[in-house]
């Protein structure tokens, strides 16, 4: 992109009304509503500049540009508020012909009404430079409209999600589990205790082991009762003598010793 002339940059930032050639531009949105031109912010706003040489020699479009200005309702002083890209096309337009040139632009500004001045550039076969203006109204800067199947919207939902369900549980990890311990579910522990704390102790002397069809077992009480029939046993193998005490020989021979002498 070649670099444009500061003073015809300046031209079309601020476009005179003295052009002394028979050209006619008019700038139109093809997007536009009916109540008025909405500059959306972030998107691209699309405008077709019709031109016409009514000239009997053929002209050059050499550039294409634009500015916003504040809009003043009772005729003040107005601000330039920010100048918009300028374009070079170079296109010629011969004699009593009509052509027509797209010019983008994008905004990024607070919503409001301002004023949008678009202007072109035009040389004649002599080489003079006019500037004519183009559009000169007031448009509204709005915001984009949001829905909620915008991707970024949806993103960020997941995102804001993700970051709430890490801080909750980080959260209750960290202090309701500290807080407020769970309590285990069932009596068994607790009735178990119960029971081996109110239990009675049974006296090891007084339990008896029993052995029945279903193997041995343990009593506590009275004196157990034989298990087998007793009466076809020996009376000598049921009641045994009781045991005798004997001297060692020993002391037997020293005995017998002292009564020889």
């Amino acid at each position: 992109m070649q670099k444009i002339p500061p003073e015809l940059e300046e031209e079309v930032e601020a476009p005179s009304q003295s052009a002394s050639i028979d050209v006619s531009v008019r700038a139109s949105f093809p997007q536009s509503e009916i109540f008025g031109v909405k500059l959306i912010n972030g998107r691209p706003t699309q405008s077709i500049l019709s031109i016409v040489n009514n000239e009997a020699s053929p002209i050059t479009v050499a550039f294409i540009g634009g500015s916003l200005w504040t809009a003043e309702p009772l005729g003040g002083p107005t601000q330039n508020l920010r100048n918009l890209s300028t374009v070079r096309y170079n296109i010629e337009i011969p004699a009593g012909q009509k052509e027509s040139l797209s010019y983008a632009f994008t905004t990024d500004m607070q919503p409001a009404d301002l004023r949008l001045s678009l202007a072109a550039v035009v040389g004649d076969s002599k080489g003079l430079a006019y500037t004519l203006q183009a559009y000169n109204e007031t448009v509204t800067v709005v915001e984009p409209e949001t829905s909620l199947l915008d991707p970024q919207i949806i993103f960020l939902y997941l995102f804001l999600l993700a970051v709430f369900g890490g801080t909750s549980y980080f959260i209750y990890r960290t202090w309701i589990t500290t807080l407020f311990p769970q309590k285990r579910r069932g009596g068994g522990g607790d009735r178990a205790k119960t029971s081996s704390r109110g239990g009675r102790k049974v006296d090891p002397s007084a339990q008896v082991s029993v052995v029945g069809a279903d193997g041995p077992a343990v009593t506590s009480g009275a004196k157990p009762a034989a298990a087998y029939d007793e009466s076809w046993i020996p009376e000598h193998h049921i009641n045994r003598p009781e045991a005798r005490r004997y001297k060692s020989g020993s002391s037997s021979r020293t005995k017998a010793r002292g009564k020889a002498e």
